[in-house]
C-alpha cells in the first residue's frame, strides 16, 4: 500500500532545511497544531495558520497516510505579551466582556469552530482543552522537577533553561546569545529565557481559573499544555508540529525544551511554520483596527472560501499581503471556477498522470500556488474527456479544500421561488432601481442562493 507513495518534502524549522518526510510509523502521520487562545475573536491572520495546517493534513491523506491530527484549545495560562508577566488572557477577556472566564472561553471556542467550518477546515481527530488536562500538565512539571530542570520563585515554578545544553536549537539562538542581548529586568529569574511552568494565584486573590498542585494553588504556564497534550494524544516523539512563525522563538522553543527535559526525547521530528499575514502592506494589529474576522469578510459581501482561495495563492513560508481588492479578485476567480466546474458531468475515472503531477507539486513543500495553476491547466485541457476531467479536478479539490467538489457533476437546480425573485431583479436592474435589486438579492440569499452579475448577465448558484 505504501510503496506507491510519492516522497513529500517539507521545510523543517528544526533542521533549517527542506527534507523528505519520513514518518515514525510507515503509512501513518501525527500532527499537532497550536490552536487558538479563546479570549477573543479569531482573525484572518490566525486562520492563515489553520488553513496551512489543513493543507498539510490533506496532502498527507492524498498520499494515503492515515493521519491523526490534534488541534488544542488554549483556555488558560496564556499571559498577555506571551511572557510570564501581566494578566492571563482569559481573565482579561472576562473583564472586557463582563462574563466569566469560562463563559468567554465557551463563546469564542464556538465562534472559532464556526469559522473553521466556514473555511472548510477538516475536523481534527482530537481537540483537547488546556483546562481539561491540568493533571497531565502537573505530572510533566513533576517530571521536570525530578530531572533537575526547575526552580521556585515568588510567583511560580520556572524552567531553568541553563540546564538544557541545546536550548535554543529551534530558533537557532543559543542561551548565551539571548543573554547577551538582554536589556530588561529579569527579577528573580535565573536567566532571561527561563519561563513559568506553574504560576501561583496572587496572595489574597481568588482567580476564576485555578487548581491545587504540589506547589500551591495556581494555574499552568502557556507552554506546558502543548507538551502535555501532544504527548497524551500523539506520544513522544510524534511526526509533525505546526504553527505560526511567531511561535518559533518562545512558545515552540519552550515546548521542545519541556518535553526533552521531562522525557529525554525530542517532542516532534518536523516543525513547520507559516509566515505572517500583512494587511495593506503593514502589520495586523488591534490598535490599527485591521484585525479582520470572517464576519468582516462577509460584511463586504465576500465569501470566507474566497479568503481560503486567497491564502492558497501564496506559499505558506512567504509573507502575504491582504487587501480588500486582492480578496475581491480571489472571490471573482473562485466564482468563475464554480461557474465552469458546475458544467462538468458526473465524475468518471481519475487521470492518473495528472494526479501524479498534482501530487508532485503539493508534495514539494505544500506548493499551493502552483497547485492552483495546474488546476486551471487541467480545467482548460481540451484533450481530456469531461468525465475524466471531473474526477481529476474533484481529487485536486480534495487537497485544496475549496469546496468545488460540491459543484462538479451537480448542476444548479434553481427552485421556482428563487427564479421568480431573480427575474424580478433583472427587471429592477433594467429600471436602475438599485435599492430593489439589492433587496431581491438579499431575499434570494435568505433562500440559500447567490446572485452574481457579470458580462454574461445574472447567474445563480447555491450558497455553500
Amino acid at each position: 500500500m505504501f510503496s506507491n507513495m510519492q516522497p513529500i518534502f517539507l521545510s523543517n524549522t528544526l533542521t533549517k532545511k527542506k527534507e523528505e518526510f519520513v514518518p515514525l510509523v510507515p503509512g501513518k502521520a501525527g500532527i499537532y497544531t497550536c490552536g487558538p487562545t479563546v479570549y477573543d475573536r479569531g482573525h484572518i491572520g490566525n486562520f492563515r495558520s489553520f488553513i496551512f495546517a489543513d493543507i498539510l493534513r490533506r496532502v498527507l491523506e492524498a498520499n494515503d497516510y492515515e493521519v491523526k491530527h490534534v488541534i488544542n484549545i488554549t483556555d488558560v495560562g496564556h499571559l498577555v505579551g506571551d511572557g510570564d508577566e501581566g494578566e492571563d488572557k482569559m481573565e482579561k477577556g472576562s473583564k472586557k466582556t463582563g462574563k466569566t472566564a469560562w463563559e468567554v472561553a465557551e463563546e469564542y471556542t464556538k465562534l472559532y469552530l464556526a469559522d473553521s467550518e466556514r473555511l472548510n477546515l477538516l475536523e481534527p481527530t482530537y481537540r483537547p482543552k488546556a483546562t481539561d488536562h491540568i493533571a497531565e500538565q502537573i505530572e510533566m512539571i513533576e517530571a521536570l522537577e525530578k530531572n533537575g530542570h526547575t526552580y521556585r520563585i515568588t510567583d511560580g515554578i520556572y524552567f531553568d533553561t541553563s540546564t538544557l545544553a541545546d536550548y535554543g536549537r529551534l530558533s537557532g539562538q543559543k542561551l548565551e546569545d539571548k543573554e547577551g542581548g538582554v536589556r530588561v529586568e529579569i527579577g528573580e529569574k535565573k536567566n532571561s529565557a527561563d519561563f513559568a511552568l506553574w504560576k501561583f494565584s496572587p496572595e489574597g486573590e481568588k482567580r476564576q481559573m485555578e487548581w491545587p498542585s504540589p506547589w500551591g494553588i495556581g494555574f499552568p504556564g502557556w507552554h506546558i499544555e502543548c507538551s502535555a497534550m501532544s504527548e497524551k494524544y500523539l506520544g513522544v516523539p510524534f511526526d509533525l508540529h505546526t504553527g505560526g512563525i511567531d511561535h518559533i522563538a518562545v512558545h515552540h522553543e519552550n515546548e521542545l525544551a519541556q518535553t526533552e527535559g521531562a522525557r529525554g526525547k525530542l517532542e516532534a521530528n518536523y516543525w513547520l511554520h507559516n509566515e505572517f499575514l500583512m494587511v495593506d502592506g503593514g502589520k495586523m494589529s488591534k490598535s490599527l483596527g485591521n484585525t479582520y474576522s470572517l464576519d468582516d469578510v462577509a460584511a463586504k459581501g465576500l465569501s470566507p472560501m474566497a479568503f481560503r482561495y486567497f491564502v492558497l495563492g501564496a506559499h505558506y513560508k512567504t509573507l502575504q499581503n491582504f487587501t480588500w481588492d486582492a480578496l475581491q479578485a480571489s472571490q471573482n476567480a473562485l466564482d468563475n471556477l464554480i461557474h465552469t466546474v458546475v458544467e462538468l458531468p458526473k465524475p468518471g475515472k481519475i487521470d492518473e498522470a495528472s494526479k501524479g503531477k498534482f501530487l508532485s507539486i503539493v508534495n514539494n513543500d505544500l506548493d499551493t500556488p502552483n497547485a492552483l495553476a495546474y488546476f486551471f491547466e487541467v480545467l482548460k485541457d481540451e484533450t481530456m474527456g469531461p468525465a475524466v476531467k471531473a474526477a481529476t479536478l474533484k481529487f485536486f479539490d480534495s487537497v485544496l479544500g475549496l469546496g468545488l467538489g460540491h459543484y462538479i457533476g451537480n448542476p444548479v437546480i434553481v427552485p421556482a421561488e428563487v427564479q421568480a425573485l431573480a427575474d424580478e431583479r433583472v427587471e429592477a436592474r433594467k429600471a436602475k432601481n438599485w435599492k430593489e435589486s439589492d433587496r431581491l438579492r438579499e431575499a434570494i440569499a435568505q433562500l440559500g442562493f447567490v446572485v452574481e452579475d457579470g458580462a454574461g448577465g445574472q447567474k445563480i448558484r447555491e450558497e455553500r
